[in-house]
C-alpha cells in the first residue's frame, strides 16, 4: 500500500451500522504465523506462554474474517470477550524461523459462553492443542451478559456450516 492510501484509510474510517459486516464459513478457519527470536527462550524454542499470544491472534482474526470487530462491539453492545478458560497441551516445540499456523474451530456458541478448538501446526505435525472457553462480558462491569443477537445468529450459522462440511 502506497503513503497516500495508508494515510487516507486513516482519515477515513470505514462507516458501519453493525459491528458485524459479512459471514465466511471455514471449517477450521487458519492464520500463518512466524515464529521470532523474541517468542523464543534460551533454549531457542518458543516460550510457552507465546502459545497464549498465537492463539489470541488467531482468535481474534477468526472474528475478523466473520465481519465481527471487537472494537465495534465494545462501542456499539458494550460487550467484549474474555478467556474464561483454557485447557492447553504442548505435543512438540516451535523454534524460531518456524511457520506455524493456528487454526479456530467453534464447536459451541452459547447464551453467553462460547467453545473453541485451537490447533498450532508446522507442516503435518501437530505442536499445540487448546480448548478455550469466552464469555461475554459487559464493558462496565465485567459480568457475563448475553451475546449480541447479531453475532449469536452468526455464530449458530456459523457452526451448522462447520457440521454440514464436516460431514462431507
Amino acid at each position: 500500500m502506497m503513503n497516500d492510501e495508508l494515510s487516507s484509510s486513516r482519515k477515513r474510517p470505514a462507516k458501519r451500522s453493525s459491528p458485524i459486516t459479512h459471514h465466511s464459513s471455514p471449517i477450521a478457519f487458519k492464520w500463518p504465523i512466524r515464529v521470532y527470536y523474541e517468542d523464543t527462550d534460551l533454549g531457542g524454542v518458543v516460550y510457552y506462554a507465546n502459545y497464549l499470544k498465537f492463539l489470541e491472534r488467531a482468535r481474534t482474526e477468526w472474528l475478523r474474517a466473520l465481519g465481527v470487530e471487537q472494537t465495534a462491539l465494545a462501542a456499539e453492545h458494550r460487550v467484549i470477550f474474555v478467556v474464561r478458560s483454557i485447557a492447553l497441551e504442548y505435543l512438540r516445540p516451535a523454534a524460531f524461523n518456524d511457520e506455524l499456523v493456528v487454526t479456530v474451530e467453534l464447536e459451541e456458541s452459547g447464551a453467553v459462553q462460547i467453545r473453541l478448538l485451537q490447533r498450532i501446526t508446522r507442516g503435518a505435525d501437530e505442536l499445540a492443542t487448546a480448548r478455550v472457553r469466552i464469555a461475554c462480558v459487559n464493558t462496565a462491569t465485567f459480568r457475563p451478559v448475553r451475546i449480541p443477537s447479531s453475532l449469536s445468529g452468526l455464530l449458530r450459522r456459523q457452526a451448522a456450516n462447520d457440521k454440514i462440511g464436516n460431514k462431507t
